[in-house]
């Protein structure tokens, strides 16, 4: 079912008279299951859109929509499908309990792939969802396909019906879908000869496979599903010598490097991080390929921007991960300021000492960190810890939590955004 949430003043279909609350039953004949119906069918000019109103009415609007004006309606978030896999390595499998509900949605959901970049594993879809990603041309879509060998595929997803990856991806391909994926390397499941094989048979996908992200295995103190060894440096350097060879080939035959480490590999292995270029776009930059570069190219490209901040004593607090490369950041900083930067590196109290990245750090950490930091005029923290409603992942509240510390402090992303932009009037008093 479609249902409207909200609907925009002085749009289309405000003017015709739908409100909030309105079940959007067709467009043109054809029955609208979701938002992906609403928005492919509603692409036509001339319209013909049957409706529910609260009321029970029933009621169809014919319209001929001016070219490229939106109808002005945003629809209520639609039911996601959930994952029928119990992967050992699954991050909500991970979790404490006690967190807030939706943290523990293990959504699988090829709709959300393609409009958010989720990735999905594919394990659930139906021939009718097949149809439609090819009518739709729903690309690229992000998948998690963690080994392409059937049966290893079996055995890492812990669900022996999930079906043939290979076979899935091509029929998609052949359809003109393009996919970024994702492997989750798992020492002794789907490296070595397990990852070589899968390596082969996504790139003779072609074209339609535009990226690879290799990423390690990351476990929390509540992985209770996991049996297998942790990813440590030997087996880190193994999987990045394999995107050498990997990358090597790419170059050369295809002109980009296709396959890419998650900088956690780099970082463990203790291998030198590649620079901006070496990630082209950055296509897989929210799985961690590439976040280092793209921070050190926003911190050389925004210097000139900051104002001089002399005296002025700046906290940071990071995660156990980007502790060894922030120093080169803050020197920079410090250089072209005048500010004095200390670098707070928190240990994540919610997951244990083995979730090293800095966006994971929760509430109580940045508490920890700043309570008593009364010498500091301003604090930097994680922008990646906060989500959209200001809540850190142990629930605690932005603001809130802003409130008792003794400094006024930032969610920040590359610092730039908050020195430059924001600047001295944050080092005048508290925050706001």
């Amino acid at each position: 079912m479609v249902r409207v949430s909200r609907v925009l003043s002085g749009s289309i279909c405000d003017e015709m008279g739908v409100v909030a609350g309105t079940e959007l039953l067709t467009v043109n004949g054809r029955p609208l299951a979701d938002f992906l119906d609403w928005e492919f069918l509603t692409a036509e000019d001339e319209l013909v859109i049957e409706a529910r109103l609260p009321d029970g009415q029933e009621i169809v609007y014919e319209l001929e929509r001016p070219e490229g004006e939106p109808l002005g309606v945003e629809l209520e978030p639609p039911t996601i499908r959930r994952c029928a896999n119990k992967c050992e390595f699954c991050f909500i499998e991970g979790l404490p309990q006690g967190l807030r509900k939706p943290l523990y949605v293990r959504d699988d959901d090829y709709r959300l792939s393609f409009a958010y970049g989720n990735f999905a594993t594919l394990s659930n879809v139906k021939e009718r969802d097949i149809a439609r990603i090819l009518e739709y041309r729903l690309s690229p879509l992000y998948v998690s396909v963690h080994a392409t060998p059937w049966e290893a595929r079996k055995v890492l997803l812990n669900n022996p019906r999930v079906p043939n990856i290979v076979e899935q991806l091509t029929r998609l391909a052949a359809g003109g879908i393009q996919f970024h994926c994702q492997i989750v390397v798992v020492p002794g499941l789907n490296d070595g000869d397990v990852l070589e094989a899968s390596l082969r048979d996504l790139w003779a996908l072609g074209d339609a496979v535009l990226s690879v992200a290799l990423v390690p295995v990351g476990v929390t103190q509540f992985s209770h599903l996991y049996t297998g060894k942790p990813m440590d440096a030997e087996n880190a350097g193994l999987i990045l010598d394999a995107v050498e060879r990997w990358e090597e080939r790419a170059l050369a035959e295809r002109g980009d490097r296709w396959v890419y480490g998650s900088d956690e590999l780099y970082l463990l292995s203790e291998h030198p991080l590649p620079d901006a270029e070496h990630y082209g776009d950055f296509a897989q930059i929210e799985n961690g390929v590439g976040s280092v570069a793209a921070l050190r190219a926003r911190v050389s490209e925004g210097l000139a921007e900051l104002p001089r901040l002399e005296g002025k004593r700046i906290g940071v607090v990071t995660g156990v991960s980007m502790g060894a490369l922030m120093p080169e950041l803050l020197d920079k900083l410090s250089e072209r300021t005048g500010a004095s930067f200390e670098l707070l590196i928190m240990e994540n109290s919610l997951f244990g000492p083995t979730t090293t990245t800095a966006g994971l750090l929760v509430g109580a950490d940045i508490r920890r960190a700043l309570a008593d930091r009364h010498d500091l005029d301003l604090a930097l923290i994680p922008a990646e810890t906060i989500n959209d409603d200001g809540l850190f992942l142990d629930d605690e509240r932005f603001i809130a939590l802003r409130e008792t510390l003794p400094m006024p402090v930032f969610p920040s992303y590359d610092f730039i955004d908050v020195l430059a932009f924001e600047g001295e009037p944050h080092l005048s008093g508290r925050a706001a």
